[in-house]
């Protein structure tokens, strides 16, 4: 004779879940067609409307990849529009010295980049490949070394302030810091 409340689970409590409930989670899946992947990024139907496309990740890139912000306006409308937007987003650029590396965070201002460049180095450059790097395009390139060519002599001249923009950025985060 078996009693009606004796659970069938042999003693292990872990081959039952922690709630009563066996109900399964919904999940709903992209819906374009023969896609499996689930569909969490809601699109609009059609403009003003509340029906909605779900799709997942590449396929709703794909439905938005035509997609023009500026559609239907003019010219000066459009400037105006983006104007307002940079501004709104502006407060943004203020946290920007918050990052995760070194100087190729978006701690280094854009002549500082464009000087990187020139020298041939990588955003994230330390001010010793700085010094190693215009040494050696100094060496290379210096009017004494090529005489009358130049090109040289403004391939020089450019190395010369890239490393003036370069050191005078260090002495200020130096004296900051």
């Amino acid at each position: 004779m078996a009693r009606s409340g004796r659970s069938m689970d042999w003693g292990f409590p872990r081959w039952r879940g922690y709630g009563s409930s066996r109900e399964t989670a919904q999940v709903r899946i992209c819906d374009r067609h023969n896609c499996n992947e689930p569909g969490n990024c809601p699109a609009p139907k059609s403009p003003n409307s509340r029906e909605r496309w779900y799709f997942c990740e590449k396929h709703a890139a794909e439905y938005n990849k035509g997609w023009n912000y500026f559609e239907g306006l003019d010219k000066e409308e459009a400037e105006a529009r983006a104007r307002s937007e940079q501004r709104d987003n502006a407060g943004y650029a203020e946290a920007q010295h918050y990052g995760w590396a070194g100087s190729g965070d978006g701690s280094r201002s854009a002549d500082e980049m464009r000087a990187l460049e020139v020298l041939g180095l990588d955003p994230d450059a330390t001010f010793e490949d700085v010094k190693k790097a215009w040494r050696a395009r100094a060496k290379e390139l210096h009017p004494d070394v090529r005489p009358g060519d130049e090109a040289a002599a403004r391939a020089f001249q450019a190395a010369q302030v890239a490393y003036e923009v370069l050191r005078q950025a260090e002495e200020r985060r130096e004296w900051k810091g």
